[in-house]
């Protein structure tokens, strides 16, 4: 597994995580302090915001479980398919497309795009 593809499984299992204390300290470790997060819902600041963008994911979309896709990086930069769907299910509801940037090995900023949400 390379770091590029280590780094989107962690980034997915923070989104899977529901145990609070434990997504936080995913959260904390994944990201730098004041990582930049943006995509067509949110453009936020910080582990606190990222942390409470999360658990509102994981209210809305209860029950579902994000999967990892194929992952492509060079110089620090990831980018990344991701999926949100019931589990065992074989077409996600949900369907976007990250890049990351790293800094020191730690996510710095997210950019987000979603390619498939339900109407």
């Amino acid at each position: 597994m390379t770091d590029y593809t280590n780094t989107a499984q962690r980034y997915i299992d923070s989104w899977n995580e529901q145990d609070a204390d434990k997504r936080k300290a995913l959260i904390d470790e994944l990201y730098t302090a004041d990582a930049a997060f943006t995509d067509p819902l949110a453009e936020i600041r910080g582990t606190e915001a990222i942390d409470a963008m999360v658990a509102g994911a994981q209210q809305q979309f209860a029950g579902l479980e994000f999967s990892l896709g194929p992952v492509d990086g060079h110089h620090d930069t990831a980018r990344f398919t991701w999926y949100l769907g019931a589990p065992g299910a074989t077409e996600p509801l949900v369907i976007g497309f990250d890049v990351i940037t790293l800094t020191g090995g730690r996510i710095a900023q997210v950019l987000g795009f979603l390619d498939k949400v339900p109407a």
